[in-house]
């Protein structure tokens, strides 16, 4: 396997720049994830990685190699894609060896190989059935099978379970990390879908608008999101923002809110315009003697926890509480912040202000 060091990468079509100059790197044996929305530029970095797209400037190196201008087929890469491309004419073992056969491979070492990587995939009863009348799993199962025969450098994988219903996505999922685990193989992931990269990922990169936001371990990017657009587009459901009342000077431990003043991680740097206060909904408390109030609008009851959305002076809010918990529709309830968690965002930049909960997060990684 390899590590792959992206350097200024660049890609315009036309007067449109899809990816600006991001870098990163991506360690030997490491799951990495593309994450971001539709038009954020994370499969067109994977096309240029993986070979299919040329960077319109910038380097790419793979396993200490800069392979900028070398063609898909000499970067020893396997790509999975969304829709599997299988061969349809093919069943699943002639699939699973059809990038060893197309190089030559001797016969028998093919055989080995290909009943080597259908045990490893749980499909040896599926060996001689078409493809086309497995069921979507099966289907994903075979294109893996596909790739990792080859025994690539690297994985590149484009939204690989998009086309799986969510109950099967879950579970194809959780196959996926396993797969991973065992091979400890080199994989780049891209995926839209924020709860798919938490669960999978070794480290993400969070893109938006062909710029790279954040880049770091699941658990930092959901603590500590070093930018606003981290902060709403990581979690379900998002972090909430209220404007803070006055300005913030640095070393500052308590800011404004409303008619409340709250306590805050001490601000190693202040702010010359407006700053939102951003507080996740389970770190949303109720407390009848808070001056800060809200009024019940709606309770969304999900098993074990319920999310509360409030209506306040300076907009909605939720809160994620136990279900347990009595709360009624038309109530006010006095709220509390868990001041450890909270992060001030600057309004002009929407960049996190460092602090004692964020100092030392980069947003390119």
């Amino acid at each position: 396997m390899a590590d792959i060091v992206i350097r200024n990468l660049r890609k315009d079509f036309g007067d449109f720049t899809a990816v600006q100059s991001s870098s990163f790197e991506i360690r030997d044996g490491e799951f990495f994830m593309l994450l971001g929305p539709s038009g954020c530029g994370k499969t067109t970095t994977l096309r240029m990685i993986a070979g299919l797209e040329r960077p319109t400037s910038g380097e790419i190196w793979i396993d200490g190699e800069e392979v900028s201008d070398k063609p898909a087929s000499e970067r020893d890469i396997a790509f999975v894609f969304q829709m599997f491309a299988l061969y349809p004419h093919m069943n699943v073992r002639k699939n699973i060896s059809y990038p060893l056969v197309s190089q030559g491979t001797p016969r028998a070492q093919v055989r080995a190989k290909v009943a080597e990587v259908a045990k490893i995939l749980g499909i040896e009863d599926i060996l001689n059935r078409p493809v086309g009348g497995l069921s979507g799993g099966d289907r994903q199962r075979v294109a893996l099978g596909r790739a990792i025969v080859r025994e690539p450098k690297a994985f590149m994988m484009d939204e690989p379970l998009g086309a799986l219903d969510a109950e099967f996505r879950e579970h194809m999922a959780e196959e996926l990390r396993a797969l991973h685990d065992r091979m400890k193989a080199t994989t780049v992931y891209v995926t839209h879908d924020q709860l798919e990269a938490m669960q999978m990922g070794d480290r993400i990169v969070v893109m938006n608008h062909g710029v790279i936001e954040q880049c770091g371990p699941p658990q930092e990017i959901y603590d500590k999101p070093a930018t606003r657009f981290v902060a709403s587009f990581i979690g379900s459901p998002a972090m909430n923002f209220l404007p803070v009342r006055g300005a913030v000077e640095a070393g500052a431990e308590t800011v404004a809110v409303g008619d409340g003043t709250f306590a805050v991680p001490r601000q190693n740097e202040g702010s010359r315009g407006p700053v939102s206060f951003g507080v996740r909904p389970e770190h949303v408390g109720f407390a009848d003697d808070s001056p800060y109030r809200g009024e019940v609008l709606a309770l969304e009851y999900l098993g074990t926890t319920q999310i509360v959305t409030l209506r306040t002076p300076d907009g909605e809010i939720k809160a994620r509480c136990a279900a347990s918990a009595r709360l009624r529709v038309g109530e006010t309830q006095g709220l509390t912040f868990n001041p450890a968690t909270i992060t001030l965002f600057d309004d002009a930049s929407g960049r996190a202000l460092r602090s004692a909960l964020n100092e030392g997060d980069a947003r390119d990684g």
